[in-house]
């Protein structure tokens, strides 16, 4: 095996950088040319069908399902020009990515032949086996049937040979088994609530859209030393390996000049991207050696993830070709920064306005002040429910560690934000309104400069900062489905701002005029949220004290955490928004916590069977020729001096010896304690007990191993080390 781990690291020395074949055409030309974007429905169907099918993408009119085989005429024949042979239904599941079952374009003729056909039908609706699926309960090996259905609103687009329908996945009795579907009603509760509020301001606002630009950060890993590591092949992050005596300490990756083999990958995945519609605009290197990031132009909340998952899903196919493995596990390497997927959130009106962006005028940045008091208000009611949204056995590796958010969120609002919302709350009401003559009411609020979007600094500690116009959910795990925040952050909003209109509404009827309503509820709930306003250091020890006075979720364990999302106020909450049911709920929670414990024990298998089998024998090996050279002084030298120049050796003997006890004692309890929590049926407290009980003994055998890996001689040691691993490019 120690041969493999060379003569990869040699392999991967010589590798130079793919040549990538570079379109003809401009970006701008090839641009969405894998996509069915509304320039070939508009020149594939019918007039009638165009407008019907664009009146229900751009305002969300219900689909008349008449016109589905019009649709999939049009569709299929586009793709067929394209050279396509198959379809599929993509899908998010409960897990990790995306699902797809590919059907090839062709039914029996009647007369023994075949033809091609897509009808409506196939368009519209499939059924795959929910039971084989996570579910939560919801549906069983005996009951099994579910149903995708179309999402007009995200594109189809090609993959290879294959047409990829975006869909919905649900039970056969109604629950969602997706993240898609409760994710589009996440977004058209808000849309309601959010254009509902906007009416105090514009009456003319018909709907509001949420928006999402993702920050995708990933590790890319030579193939060669990637297959030579069987825990990062089976986990996604290394369970062992010493800190390289260079790291990330000099600061010198960040934004530094991109290594000429990665530049070429990711030349390929942006001309790959465009073509699926993906706008990817921004690459560099992040701060961990061989750790990178990509971000597109934001986009609405829906297809920003849809092209999210895809893009992912490319990310690992183009790294392929590049001699590369992408990694997108939260934290693959101990000691250097982790992986996240930052979320910048916003919502804008369709007549152009961005809501979390200050006015001109003083009414505008009124607008703007209720739309970011609402939103703080709806973090700090749900703020465990938010965190709970992030959380993973995976994502908890990097939150509090290497410049990554806290496991506690707080806003981070900046000086001049801070500076209004307290004077607004200082004030009386009087203060804030007068009249001025001709010019009607005036507002005494602080005028916001347009340029406050470029005057908040950066706190790379919060989790949930406002960054201009915008907040950025910055918590989120580099592997996760942006839905799990979006719909709990979009579903939570949606719930306060219908509480706020009734607030106001109650004052307006009670004679208080709207502006002079308006203000005073703001005012109040500045007030009430004051709590999760934070903008000093997240690491600090004094903030975590904080925090839990102030009330703020500070669990730390994540299968408890998961319990936020069964509280009654997130229960009550979704089922009002019509969100997530209580009996999805569950049923989700029990997938979250099926999860954790799998992801646990597959990380103590995969330990284990390493320890055992790589470094217990290499280390004895070692400390084998350690005696055998202490035996070998012995009788070439008086025992004295035989004595005193073994000396060392025989402290490595010992270390040795003492270590790989502790590693064998310590594997042989963790599988002990597997078998006990395995026979626990409630899947909440088996999560906790591998939170508990298995997951802190990974560390502790971990430990020992990498005191080992410093000692052995280094042509003995197996796996590939984090100095190869993360700076051979």
């Amino acid at each position: 095996m120690s041969k493999l781990r060379f003569r990869v690291v040699e392999t991967a020395f010589k590798k130079k950088a793919v040549e990538v074949p570079v379109p003809a055409e401009r970006p701008s030309e090839y641009f969405g040319k894998y996509v069915f974007n509304k320039e070939k429905m508009f020149k594939y169907l019918p007039s009638k069908v165009y407008n019907t099918l664009i009146d229900a993408i751009d305002n969300g009119a219900p689909l008349d399902r008449t016109i589905a085989d019009e649709v999939a005429s049009g569709m299929k024949k586009w793709a067929t020009e394209m050279g396509v042979t198959h379809y599929t239904h993509w899908f998010s599941p409960l897990t990790e990515g995306t699902a797809e079952k590919h059907d090839a374009f062709v039914e029996h003729d009647g007369k023994g032949g075949m033809m091609e056909e897509f009808s409506g039908k196939l368009l519209v609706q499939q059924e795959p086996d929910a039971s084989s699926f996570p579910n939560g309960g919801i549906r069983n090996t005996f009951e099994a049937r579910g149903y995708s259905a179309w999402d007009p609103s995200s594109p189809a687009f090609i993959i290879d040979d294959t047409l990829c329908i975006p869909t919905v996945f649900i039970a056969y009795t109604g629950e969602a088994l997706d993240y898609k579907a409760p994710l589009l009603k996440a977004l058209r509760a808000v849309d309601k609530a959010a254009t509902a509020v906007c009416h105090y301001f514009n009456p003319d606002v018909k709907k509001v859209v949420a928006f999402l630009g993702w920050e995708q950060e990933y590790f890319l890993i030579d193939e060669g030393l990637y297959a030579a590591r069987p825990d990062l092949l089976l986990t996604g992050r290394t369970l062992m390996g010493h800190d390289s005596a260079k790291n990330q300490q000099l600061e010198d990756h960040y934004f530094g000049a991109i290594p000429t083999r990665v530049a070429a990958f990711m030349k390929d995945l942006e001309i790959e991207s465009l073509k699926l519609g993906i706008p990817v605009k921004t690459r560099h290197n992040e701060v961990a050696p061989n750790q990178f990031e990509l971000a597109p132009i934001y986009e609405e909340c829906n297809l920003a993830n849809d092209h999210n998952l895809l893009i992912m899903s490319v990310m690992r196919k183009v790294s392929r070709r590049h001699g590369f493995r992408v990694l997108l596990h939260e934290k693959p390497f101990k000691g250097v920064n982790g992986s996240g997927k930052h979320n910048n959130w916003s919502l804008g009106t369709d007549t152009g306005i961005l809501l979390m962006g200050p006015g001109k005028t003083p009414e505008e940045n009124l607008r703007f002040v209720t739309f970011v008091v609402n939103t703080l208000m709806a973090v700090y009611k749900h703020n465990g429910l938010l965190k709970a949204a992030i959380s993973s056995a995976t994502n908890a590796h990097r939150l509090g560690a290497n410049e990554a958010p806290p496991a506690i969120i707080s806003s981070f609002l900046g000086k001049q934000l801070t500076q209004v919302l307290g004077h607004i709350e200082s004030s009386t009401i009087d203060d804030l309104i007068s009249l001025s003559g001709k010019q009607g009411m005036k507002l005494d609020i602080p005028q916001i400069p347009e340029l406050l979007i470029d005057n908040t600094d950066r706190n790379r500690t919060s989790p949930f900062a406002f960054t201009g116009n915008r907040f950025e959910f910055r918590a989120v795990g580099s592997q996760a489905n942006c839905a799990s925040a979006m719909i709990a952050l979009n579903a939570a909003l949606a719930d306060q701002l219908t509480t706020f209109k009734k607030d106001v509404d109650a004052l307006i009827e009670k004679g208080e005029p709207k502006i002079s309503a308006i203000l005073d509820v703001v005012r109040g709930y500045i007030k009430i949220c004051k709590p999760i306003h934070f903008d000093g250091n997240g690491y600090s020890e004094e903030w975590k004290i904080e925090a839990a006075k102030r009330g703020l979720d500070c669990e730390t364990s994540v299968p408890v955490i998961f319990d936020n999302y069964l509280k009654p106020e997130s229960i009550a909450m979704f089922e009002a928004t019509g969100v997530l049911s209580k009996k999805e709920l569950h049923a989700r929670n029990e997938v979250k916590w099926e999860t954790y414990t799998k992801k646990i024990q597959i990380e103590a298998r995969v330990l284990g069977d390493l320890a055992m089998n790589h470094i217990i024998p290499v280390a004895t090996r070692y400390q084998t020729n350690l005696i055998d050279n202490v035996y070998k002084m012995q009788s070439l030298f008086p025992v004295d001096k035989a004595t005193e120049l073994s000396s060392k050796n025989l402290e490595l003997i010992e270390e040795i010896s003492v270590r790989t006890a502790f590693i064998k004692e310590h594997v042989d309890s963790m599988i002990e304690a597997r078998k006990v929590a395995n026979k626990i049926e409630c899947e909440r407290e088996k999560a906790i007990a591998y939170h508990d009980n298995i997951a802190p003994a990974l560390e502790e055998i971990r430990y020992h191993i990498d005191k080992l890996e410093l000692i052995v001689d280094n042509q003995m040691w197996t796996l590939p080390k984090y100095r190869e691993l993360l700076f051979i490019r």
